[in-house]
Formats: structure tokens, sequence, C-alpha cells
């Protein structure tokens, strides 16, 4: 019988797509998002490659029917379309039908917007609204309200793990009773915060990313949205719902070794993902793909590749579909969330693009091609900073939900 918590709505907004249909498209059809900087006006918009999604903030505005007086940044903006996706997707018509609640992942948060209007608030008063859209729990309050959740609403904010843990505990608060169902995901958009941070860090690359690579040299930041609705059994079996896959299991540690560096070992990824196979009673075997974190850094694609190493033996097919989208921080374990129940719905393993030569440390080369295999159940990973590991497997809907 199968464990876990349903999953029966997914929304999407990414740079290879602005839907759950057009992601799987570009994915299986290798067309990248990866481009230069044209929404943004910063001095590495010649040099520097992102996953930007080339939709202005007007264009969603009109898509979302919001007032020409709205303050949604461009993450609020973001996370909306997507989250409204899900619902749809999930055919929920009337949130107030059920004990519902949003938990929204964020770093960027408003700071898009804030950033862009810090010089003129003093003199402009029509921009002020901006102000109190820069913390991370604006833009979560603005997607609950446009979609009209009036229950539980809160912010996660664990950097590059934060939507893989809003995942976690949506879950979780629906197996302990508290909750019928939960819509989960999170958000967040470029900005010249991000782009300049991480520049500083000497982590983000000229050329399109290559995860895994001997000759890998950095990420590219990206921007995306995404949001799974998770529902009881009781709510499924109540609505006869459709059931797109279940979040069978889950784990998150931290190896507390570096503010932004994962351990040498991958000590925190192998804790994660020893948790999160022990949550869904499996044996690793059983895992039949691993959509790694695979940022493309030296330092991620080497911890989280003896992580693999010592928690499976063998390594299970795996793929780096940053490789598309570029890294979307806070939003990564959501959009890798959607693409992980794509690939059990499809039976589709997912390539990676850009590899060329395999990294002299260890044996491990991640698929480069799409694969169409039985696939039953797929281990995602996502690491923050800070050394916040989480880990999350998700599972083909067959027989009954326990909990």
């Amino acid at each position: 019988m199968q464990r876990g918590v349903a999953i029966t709505g997914m929304g999407i907004v990414s740079s290879i797509g602005l839907s759950v249909e057009e992601n799987l498209h570009s994915l299986v059809n290798r067309k990248t998002g990866i481009s230069n900087l044209e929404h943004i006006a910063s001095k590495h918009a010649g040099h520097l490659r992102v996953g930007e999604i080339k939709l202005s903030n007007t264009s969603f505005q009109e898509l979302l029917q919001l007032p020409s007086d709205h303050s949604f940044t461009r993450g609020s903006l973001l996370g909306a379309f997507a989250a409204k996706q899900a619902l749809l997707h999930a055919g929920i018509t009337d949130i107030q039908s059920a004990r519902t609640g949003f938990i929204s992942a964020t770093s960027v948060a408003g700071m898009d917007s804030t950033e862009k209007y810090f010089n003129r608030f003093s003199e402009e008063p029509s921009l002020r609204k901006y102000i109190n859209s820069h913390h991370a729990g604006d833009s979560t309050n603005k997607i609950a309200n446009y979609l009209g959740v009036r229950g539980m609403v809160s912010t996660i904010s664990t950097a590059c793990s934060s939507a893989a843990n809003s995942i976690m505990l949506g879950s979780s608060l629906i197996e302990r009773g508290k909750l019928d169902r939960v819509i989960v995901g999170g958000t967040d958009a470029l900005s010249k915060f991000t782009i300049n941070g991480f520049n500083s860090l000497m982590i983000l690359s000229e050329k399109d990313n290559k995860p895994f690579d001997q000759n890998r040299n950095g990420l590219n930041l990206g921007e995306a949205a995404a949001y799974l609705v998770l529902e009881s059994k009781d709510q499924v079996e109540k609505h006869s719902k459709t059931v797109l896959a279940c979040l069978s299991g889950y784990g998150n540690a931290n190896d507390a070794f570096h503010q932004t560096a994962s351990s040498d070992n991958g000590e925190g990824a192998y804790l994660a993902i020893q948790k999160a196979i022990g949550k869904a009673q499996l044996h690793p075997q059983a895992i039949d793909y691993i959509n790694v974190h695979g940022t493309a850094t030296g330092n991620n694609d080497l911890s989280e590749g003896r992580a693999l190493l010592r928690a499976f033996s063998p390594v299970p097919i795996f793929s780096s579909t940053k490789s598309f989208t570029g890294h979307t921080l806070a939003a990564a374990g959501a959009i890798e969330a959607v693409y992980s129940v794509l690939s059990l719905q499809s039976n589709l393993i997912f390539p990676t693009l850009n590899f060329e030569t395999k990294m002299e440390e260890f044996d491990l080369v991640p698929n480069t091609a799409l694969v169409q295999k039985e696939v039953n159940h797929v281990l995602s990973n996502s690491f923050g900073f800070g050394g916040n590991c989480s880990t999350l497997i998700f599972s083909k809907a067959n027989g009954t939900m326990l909990y």
C-alpha cells in the first residue's frame, strides 16, 4: 500500500514555460531557458547568463486581472500566477469548502521592487506602497489573499531548500490532521541583490551551467514559481479526486558546516536522503530517478556526489534540471517537485544539458538524454545556505494512502 500525502494539483511558471504543459514540452525537447538578462538594468547584463522569464510585470498584472494601483512585486506576480494554476488543476472552485492552508517560500521577497525604487521613495509618494512589500511575508499574504485562503498562512525562507521545506511542512500538517489541504511551493524573482550577491561569491557563470561536469564554473540564477496542492485521504475520497502522485517521504538535516558551502563529505545531504528514504519505508534501490540539486558549482556537485555515493550502491540515474531553468533559489524545490511528478506521470528521465566531461573525483555521470523507463519513485534534493539540506520522495499513486 502506498504511503504518503496526495498531490492533486500543480502550477508552474519558469524560464522554460508558463504552465505545466509548456515546462514538460521544454524538458522533453531540450529547450533551455538560459539567456541574457533583459528585464533588469544591471552592469552584468551583457555577460552573466540567467534563467529569465521574458514576460513583463505588466503582462502578469493583466493575466491576473489586478487593478492598476496594485503593489504586487514580481515575485508575488509569479507566485499568484503559478498558485492559481495549481488550484485550477486540482479542480478547487470553493477554497473555503475545507480547512485550507498556504505555505510559500521565498528568499528575494519584494526586494526586486524596493531596490528599484529605493532612491525615489522620498520624492515619489506613489511608490511608497512597495516599502511594505519588501519583507518575505508580504508576498505570501498577497498570494493567499488573491487565492482567497483564510486559514493558516505561513512563509518559509531557508535559502535554496525553502520550497522543499514548505512542501514538508504542508505534508506534516495534513498527516497530523491539522488541515485538509495545503497549497505549498515557492516563488523568487531575479534581482540586483541576488545577482550581485552571488557574483561576489564568485559562483556565477558567464556560460550555460554544466552540472556535474569537471569543467563546471558556476550557476546561472533563474526566476520561477511553482505550487502543489496537497490533500488528505478524506478529501480525495470525498470528492473522488485524481491523485497525480504522492509525497511518500521527506527529510531535513543540517551539518552546520559553513554559511555558504556544503560539507566536503556531503554529511547534511546524506542525512536528509537517509531520513527521506526511511520515512517512505523504501529500500535505496527502489529509487528510480534522482533530481539532484546540481547547481554546477564546484562545491555543491562534489559534496552532493559524495552524499549520493554514501547513500546508494549503485547510484540511480540522475540529472539536474537546473541546466534548463537556472537556479531559482527558494522556488527550486517546488520547481523540481513538479518535474519529479511529471517524471512519474510520463515515465521519463529528463536530461542534463551541457555535460561533457566526467568529474575526476568520482565515477558519476549525469543522464544526458531523454530516457523512457518505468518510474515509480523519484528523489529530489534541495540544499540551502547555512547547511539546510532537504530531500523529498515522490511516488506513483498506487493503492491506499496511509499516514
